[in-house]
């Protein structure tokens, strides 16, 4: 996986085009491993019919029965309601850390991250890469597919300053356009913040202040180098876990939002 995710920046169109198609596929598959858990209280409601979905409403259908019995003909199903439990949604918005090194193993963490939130959430979520600025990957009021999604993670690179704090605010925006119940940014970084305050005491605060107007932050640190990330968890008493490379992301992900 590394090895591919290194390779979409091949200087060979015909090789950089097929690695970007190879991945793409590879880390969407990836990221469908692994149990996810509804969380919140659920409620019934009625939705369009779906096979599997749910028990038939017979007062929200009644209509659409005796029209199709008077004319003679089969019932549309689209014409149909059913009753099924339903949880509050839930949105997420995923921030890249693209700053220093990003290749390899990193970047195909990134991408595979990127290809599970879009399977989690897949109409309200948000993906964004940050160094010394905050590029969008897919805004939460874009329609992107998740393969486009994951083709723009794998075209990042590496560079600049490590702004934590425009991250988190940009974050912040962004769960603001979703009407979901739960809202929930994912910090994909070592933590380490080198764009703000003029000492590391007064960065860390503006870190943890920035943090704090998230909504629900997680975060997912690399294994080895999670000391800043969590001094960070602890000063804002946010959930962590470390990833240990690109087949770990999809469950590292499940971790901090399922536990």
């Amino acid at each position: 996986m590394a090895l591919l995710a290194d390779l979409t920046g091949a200087t060979d169109p015909v090789l950089r085009d097929l690695a970007r198609r190879l991945a793409g596929r590879l880390f969407l598959d990836l990221s469908k491993r692994g149990p996810t858990r509804p969380r919140g209280v659920g409620k019934l409601q009625t939705r369009p019919y779906r096979p599997d979905g749910g028990d038939i409403d017979i007062d929200a259908s009644i209509d659409a029965l005796l029209t199709a019995r008077g004319e003679g003909r089969a019932i549309d199903p689209e014409e149909l309601r059913i009753r099924s439990w339903t949880t509050p949604d839930t949105a997420i918005c995923l921030m890249v850390d693209r700053s220093g090194s990003m290749g390899g193993a990193p970047l195909a963490t990134s991408a595979v991250a990127a290809a599970a939130v879009a399977w989690r959430a897949p109409s309200d979520y948000s993906v964004l890469s940050f160094g010394k600025d905050v590029v969008a990957a897919k805004s939460h009021d874009a329609t992107k597919s998740s393969e486009a999604v994951v083709d723009a993670v794998l075209a990042l690179r590496g560079f600049g300053t490590t702004d934590v704090v425009r991250a988190l605010d940009a974050a912040t925006e962004q769960l603001s356009r979703s009407r979901a119940g739960r809202k929930i940014a994912v910090l994909l970084s070592d933590c380490r913040a080198t764009a703000h305050g003029s000492g590391e005491g007064e960065s860390i605060a503006q870190v943890v202040a920035a943090a704090r107007r998230v909504d629900e932050l997680v975060i997912i640190a690399p294994e080895g180098d999670a000391e800043t990330a969590e001094q960070l968890a602890a000063a804002t008493g946010c959930k962590i876990t470390t990833v240990s490379g690109p087949s770990d992301a999809a469950a590292a992900l499940v971790r901090v939002l399922d536990s």
